[in-house]
């Protein structure tokens, strides 16, 4: 099985457990989230390479992480600092990145940006969030296309991008339907006492101003 509908409730459920074994025998995922599809890995080192490998990505260049919630961040020894506590509180579970201090030992070392910290989010799509709720580890992730190309709006870009690893099994795709045009998530960097926007993305700075007021960048 190569695709999975993963629409409603009961999709979903049905989806979760083929989803989870897929992981856990080192395979990759591409799924939908609520901005752009994603492609994704358990957080551990010979898995997150051979994303980056099927990516095309540079080792330099990390992937995020989606959470189910601050609980799962601090349970891998990553940090809230003020200011994360705050934007978290404020828009989390949605279309925020946080870059945070810590996580030695626990998580990969390719997962570290260059700034010393690991970028997590709490996902707003329905369907992921409870995935990653069962998986109960963190899922990474990270646009579902080669470096440089366009997000994928659907499974059908995604198949002619990566339909090889789809048709060796390394890829289990979760289809959530055609995405709507969004762009990707925010990215705050709050490795440091004053949080800094690494990237403007489906949260613009002023609504991180409005709902944050001075946690944010």
């Amino acid at each position: 099985m190569t695709t999975l509908a993963f629409q409603t409730p009961n999709q979903v459920r049905r989806a979760i457990p083929i989803a989870a074994a897929h992981l856990e025998r080192g395979g990759l995922l591409a799924y939908p989230t609520e901005t752009v599809y994603g492609l994704g890995s358990r957080p551990r080192q010979a898995d997150v390479a051979a994303l980056a490998a099927l990516k095309g990505r540079r080792q330099d260049k990390p992937f995020l992480l989606l959470v189910s919630g601050r609980r799962m961040v601090e349970a891998y020894g990553l940090v809230f600092s003020d200011a994360a506590t705050a934007l978290a509180d404020a828009f989390w579970p949605g279309p925020l990145t946080l870059v945070l201090a810590g996580g030695e030992g626990r998580l990969p070392d390719a997962l570290r940006g260059p700034e010393g910290g690991i970028a997590v989010r709490s996902t707003g799509h329905s369907g992921i969030a409870q995935l990653v709720g069962a998986l109960g580890f963190p899922l990474t992730s990270t646009s579902a296309n080669l470096p440089g190309g366009p997000t994928a709006p659907g499974v059908a870009a995604i198949a002619a991008t990566f339909g090889a690893a789809i048709a060796n099994g390394t890829l289990l795709v979760l289809d959530g339907g055609t995405l709507g045009n969004v762009p990707p998530s925010t990215v705050v960097d709050c490795t440091r006492a004053q949080p800094r926007l690494v990237r403007e993305g489906a949260i613009p700075k002023s609504e991180l101003r409005r709902r944050a007021g001075s946690a944010a960048p």
